[in-house]
């Protein structure tokens, strides 16, 4: 089974630990069975911080030893000036140069940097200690508007509620979108924020003005097997199309037609896993048109084939 060892560190956020935990441990297979084994590691009891809450402190029956054997590692937030265990950075970089999957939740990304991860990396972490991790690791590329950033073996996310869409991310990619859908519908949130979207999102209540894009986003949605335009878009919108771009930015952090891109690559997964659809019927029902552009697009942005995506994944 694939082992997950959350690193609990001194002063590490209860929230960050507990994402990793709520995430990997509702995962499980088609079957039934756990898709994860799910530890959190810690020395010794540790002080956990919860914002203005009283710290307080937790324990754990496995050690950071325990760690060593995981195939993912993942480092919740702990305060950004704090310097590491020296034996937790050592064990971060063996575990990394062993092959294993290294990702870190909000200012965990500091861990990651002193570890010496992050060098030559495109990374993120919380916007307000963007600079802080540029500045201070000058060789990571720091991007501060994005959720989170998966540079292949390495993976890191923005703050708060950023380490949901990172670790349901990872799911997604372990196990297809099936499962991480399941995962969403048990913790009652978004089955997909894709990384690329904004860390600054201006959350509109539907209906509450007139520049509100519900109803044209669900019309997007409803229209995927079309060759929808930016004009079209617009129309429907009843906007100009820089009015369009200019609320569609504010209200999803993206552009339409990469929102739109998104949408029909997700829904080409749950395709590919769930049906036997011939790859031009899969093409056509999400929009791409060709099999080629089909193929073209989904490649860069699963890391995949879809022919490779459905021996994987398909249910």
């Amino acid at each position: 089974m694939h082992v997950v060892a959350v690193l609990a560190l001194d002063a590490v956020s209860a929230f960050d630990l507990a994402i990793p935990c709520q995430v990997f441990g509702f995962a499980s297979r088609p079957d039934g069975t756990p898709a994860y084994d799910v530890r959190v590691c810690a020395e010794r009891a540790v002080t956990t911080t919860a914002g203005p809450v009283q710290p307080f402190r937790i324990s754990s029956s496995y050690r950071w030893d325990d760690a060593r054997d995981a195939d993912t590692i993942i480092v919740p937030g702990v305060p950004a000036e704090r310097v590491p265990d020296a034996r937790a950075v050592r064990l971060l970089r063996e575990a990394a140069a062993g092959g294993a999957r290294v990702a870190s939740i909000c200012t965990g990304a500091f861990v990651l940097a002193r570890a010496g991860l992050l060098e030559g990396r495109r990374a993120t972490t919380h916007w307000r200690f963007a600079d802080a991790l540029a500045e201070g690791f000058p060789g990571t590329r720091v991007d501060p508007s994005v959720l989170f950033v998966d540079d292949g073996q390495v993976l890191t996310s923005a703050g708060v509620a950023a380490g949901l869409d990172l670790c349901l991310h990872m799911v997604r990619r372990d196990h297809g979108a099936a499962v991480a859908a399941q995962v969403a519908r048990l913790m009652v949130m978004a089955p997909q924020r894709t990384g690329g979207q904004a860390q600054f999102i201006e959350y509109r209540t539907p209906g509450s003005d007139s520049a509100d894009l519900g109803g044209t986003m669900q019309w997007m949605r409803d229209k995927l097997d079309e060759p929808l335009t930016i004009a079209d878009i617009a129309a429907h919108a009843m906007m100009s199309r820089r009015s369009l771009a200019r609320h569609f930015r504010a209200q999803t952090g993206t552009t339409p037609l990469r929102w739109l891109l998104a949408l029909r690559v997700q829904r080409a997964r749950e395709l590919l896993e769930s049906t036997g659809l011939p790859m031009a019927r899969v093409a056509e029902s999400t929009g791409f048109g060709s099999v080629e552009t089909f193929r073209h697009h989904f490649t860069r942005h699963v890391g995949t084939t879809p022919s490779a995506y459905r021996a994987a994944f398909r249910v």
